[in-house]
């Protein structure tokens, strides 16, 4: 049986994960406890299809909320684990490219308050956030695409004026500058992205980190605040 669904899966698992391999031990069980609930997460997409919408193999967790559907846009093959939460309040859109993967009870945010919409959010291809997330869009957020990002990450393009002592820090305004996450970046777990930031492309951002200014490409960083170990690639600099 493991045998006849390897050469069943495997290729049309490839057609779309070139890269993909099962592994030898995998037995014809595991399968299919693997592939239910990937059905069944298919076919809670498809009730987009009552709002007029072209799911595009969108795989939805239990308990996924979707507010503002007018402003969210899906790439092909995307999954939304359980009790994931989108709002598209904003100017913009929520835009998540191909075989985007959000973890569980993650939140993507443009805005909460119709005083000053948000921007948006963008996500490319192939990339996967692990649980318990939170992406803010008020100044703008995009992620590029093959990115790998650990739990409890969080973003917050957004900072509130303090300048008045006087006056409640709630009544003196936001600033708005977006966060930048350039492709190909590997970011550990409870890390922390404040608004103005840019991380360079291939990147690498050690857990717990807090980044505050800008990462150089091909950097690894870590700390609170966070600041440049070295670079993965030292000849890029020494020229």
């Amino acid at each position: 049986m493991t045998t006849i669904l390897n050469s069943i899966l495997i290729p049309i698992i490839q057609r779309h994960r070139p890269q993909f391999q099962a592994d030898q031990a995998l037995s014809g069980r595991q399968w299919i406890s693997y592939l239910w609930p990937h059905l069944i997460a298919l076919l809670r997409g498809c009730r987009l299809l009552f709002s007029l919408r072209n799911p595009r193999f969108l795989f939805l967790g239990r308990r996924v909320r979707l507010q503002h559907l007018n402003k969210i846009r899906f790439g092909s093959r995307v999954r939304l684990e359980e009790g994931v939460c989108f709002s598209g309040f904003g100017t913009d859109f929520i835009q998540l490219g191909n075989q985007v993967r959000i973890g569980a009870y993650s939140r993507l945010i443009i805005c909460t308050s119709p005083r000053e919409l948000g921007k948006g959010i963008k996500i490319g291809n192939n990339v996967g956030i692990g649980e318990f997330a939170y992406l803010g869009g008020a100044g703008g957020l995009e992620i590029g695409a093959d990115c790998i990002i650990g739990q409890y990450f969080s973003c917050h393009p957004e900072n509130h004026d303090f300048i008045d002592p006087i006056l409640p820090i709630r009544q003196q305004g936001v600033s708005r500058q977006g966060i930048t996450i350039e492709q190909n970046c590997w970011i550990g777990a409870k890390v922390t992205v404040l608004d103005g930031v840019r991380i360079g492309q291939g990147s690498v951002i050690a857990a717990g980190a807090v980044v505050t200014k800008d990462i150089p490409p091909f950097s690894i960083a870590g700390g609170v605040p966070a600041r440049v170990i070295r670079s993965r690639f030292p000849q890029l600099y020494e020229n």
